[in-house]
């Protein structure tokens, strides 16, 4: 089955450019294409496209925003900010929204087709300097004294471990020759512990040092 997409994007050029490459590339579609956040609030939630690639900078309501509103509405729908910013800032307030990966607009399309792809089987698709950028920030910022993190359990640190390697929850589960809902179950006990909201803040923290001591009892 393809993958659904809708995009929202207020340049025409970018816009037509994207639903091409899309609608040409076999295993996806594009289902629904927006100029402002305020369409796609209108219409995205009665499509429920699989993945959806995010403007930040949009007449009227920004990007962000869209995405702050969408994702109570449609959980299961992965947003992918695809902008020309690089601002460290715009970077967290796009992730702290809801989003799920962040790649920018001069992507070659191979490597964004693959992000679609990447974000609609678990993975948290970025380039490498957006990537570099968040690791240093949490790098440069000391874990804070009132962090009361719960320590992680020997397997819910193996799964966060091989998160950061970049594997998807499917390798995940075959690495560890557990079921895919099992490792669901371990990335939400993760994220309620490391009090973080997405794949990419988790593997931050990790990758910053900023984790809990591991529990020594059994998952």
């Amino acid at each position: 089955m393809s993958i659904a997409v809708s995009i929202v994007e207020d340049d025409p050029g970018v816009r037509s450019s994207l639903v091409k490459l899309i609608n040409s590339s076999p295993g996806y579609r594009c289902v629904s294409q927006h100029s402002s956040a305020e369409s796609a609030l209108a219409e995205i939630p009665k499509l429920k496209p699989d993945v959806t690639l995010m403007d930040i900078n949009l007449p009227g309501l920004n990007g962000v925003e869209c995405v702050r509103r969408l994702k109570p509405i449609l959980p299961r729908t992965q947003v992918i900010m695809l902008t020309v910013y690089q601002n460290t800032d715009h970077i967290f307030k796009a992730l702290a929204a809801g989003a799920t990966g962040y790649m920018l607009k001069q992507t070659p399309p191979a490597e964004l087709l693959a992000a679609i792809n990447d974000v609609h089987a678990g993975g948290s698709p970025m380039n490498s300097h957006i990537a570099r950028k968040i690791v240093q920030s949490f790098q440069e910022t000391p874990p804070s004294p009132n962090d009361h993190s719960e320590a992680l359990s020997p397997r819910e640190a193996e799964v966060l471990d091989l998160l950061a390697k970049g594997f998807l929850y499917k390798e995940i589960a075959d690495q560890m020759k557990i079921s895919y809902a099992t490792v669901h179950t371990h990335i939400r006990h993760v994220y309620e512990k490391l009090h973080v909201r997405s794949r990419t803040e988790a593997v931050a923290k990790h990758l910053g040092k900023g984790l809990p001591r591991f529990e020594t009892v059994k998952a």
